[in-house]
């Protein structure tokens, strides 16, 4: 029975309907995307169980990763990693396109983020490496689930916000979850592709995890996919890039993730620099500059 039409068995009246609850949001696939309501707060309709369901086994996948990790499989515990951020970019726009948005799908998939590229990423990086330096290690590990976990509080807390702009130029506001679970795993790549053991050095492994935390939870304007438009000259050129880094993906995994790192690296200052830009542009126009406090 739909909530406008509940019958009060007492009086035989139809109850006046209740009021639609507020930030009906569906799941997110990255952080610069608009974000839009459904019309009703019915609860959980069928469309919704598709998007949801992507969203869980994003969820199965990063907890897997643990399991090889467990078991000492290490290119099939990052597999796991890597497929739930591919369930993680899908889950989102499949509910967008079926509008099947819900506060259901919003909070499980804030979970499973949470899981898969914060929990499960350390947890990996300290049973690699960093357990070698038990207590360090592990402070290092703690540093990374807890800053990914923070990072998402942040953006659910500030998802209905009107005054963000960093998302308003389109940017993001530090470096996205799983693209930080994909940088940490930066010396497992290395060590994968070389068999270089200084690769594996617990002292490497967590710097680079802080360092990758920091990126994370901090406050800098990073380039979301949004705002890398190429020119229309590009454009075929630009299809002929993404399928050839597909197929390096299949013939040299490593390789190719290391160059993948190594460009986002890149971009970052290129992101903080047209930030900065936009940032003189609205000043001279007064309009707001910075991101109001959490």
């Amino acid at each position: 029975m739909n909530r406008d039409d509940e019958f009060d068995l007492d009086s035989g009246e139809g109850r006046a309907p209740a009021p639609a609850e507020p930030a009906w949001l569906g799941p997110k696939a990255s952080e610069d995307e608009i974000v839009t309501r459904s019309r009703s707060g019915r609860g959980l309709s069928m469309r919704a169980v598709l998007p949801s369901a992507i969203t869980a086994a994003a969820l199965c996948s990063g907890l897997t990763g643990i399991r090889f990790a467990v078991d000492g499989i290490w290119h099939m515990s990052l597999f796991a990693i890597i497929f739930a951020g591919v369930l993680d970019g899908m889950d989102g726009r499949i509910a967008r396109l079926l509008k099947a948005q819900s506060r259901f799908g919003a909070e499980l998939d804030s979970l499973a983020d949470s899981l898969s590229f914060g929990m499960a990423p350390a947890l990996i990086l300290f049973m690699w490496s960093l357990q070698d330096l038990p207590r360090i290690g592990w402070f290092a590990s703690l540093a990374f689930a807890i800053t990914c976990a923070l990072r998402l509080a942040r953006f659910n807390a500030r998802i209905d916000l009107e005054d963000q702009p960093h998302k308003s130029a389109g940017f993001l506001t530090g470096v996205p979850a799983p693209v930080g679970a994909g940088l940490a795993f930066l010396p497992m790549y290395l060590w994968l592709a070389t068999g270089e053991a200084i690769f594996r050095s617990p002292w490497l492994v967590g710097v680079w995890t802080f360092v990758v935390a920091f990126l994370m939870i901090s406050n800098l304007a990073t380039l979301s996919w949004k705002s890398m438009r190429p020119p229309e000259s590009l454009k075929i050129a630009a299809i002929a890039i993404g399928a050839i880094v597909i197929a390096a993906m299949l013939i040299e995994p490593w390789w190719t993730l290391i160059l993948v790192c190594a460009v986002y690296l890149a971009l970052v200052p290129v992101g903080m620099v047209r930030y900065a830009r936009v940032r003189r542009h609205r000043h001279a126009r007064g309009e707001p500059v910075t991101p109001q406090p959490e």
